[in-house]
């Protein structure tokens, strides 16, 4: 099993997010618990200066980003639309 931890920059912009995108994030977490490769997720690695930083989609604009500490450590890093993040 996975464990996961999220930086404190990600429970400071989550908690600012509508209870309805929160409620998301909770669904896809479980789905990236069960699988991480579900098509739902669209589960890739970053490139360039965000090498080594993983995405998962939340909702049609809301993006987590995610890095491994271990194989089996995964660090929830940062969250928000795709252009807060990558703009």
């Amino acid at each position: 099993m996975v464990r996961i931890d999220f930086h404190r920059s990600f429970k400071k912009r989550f908690s600012r997010l509508p209870q309805k995108t929160q409620r998301q994030f909770d669904a896809r977490l479980l789905l990236f618990r069960e699988n991480r490769l579900h098509p739902l997720l669209n589960y890739h690695e970053l490139s360039g200066a965000l090498s080594g930083i993983y995405s998962i989609n939340i909702t049609g604009d809301i993006r987590a980003q995610l890095y491994y500490r271990a194989p089996d450590h995964v660090v929830f890093l940062n969250i928000g639309s795709h252009s807060e993040l990558y703009g």
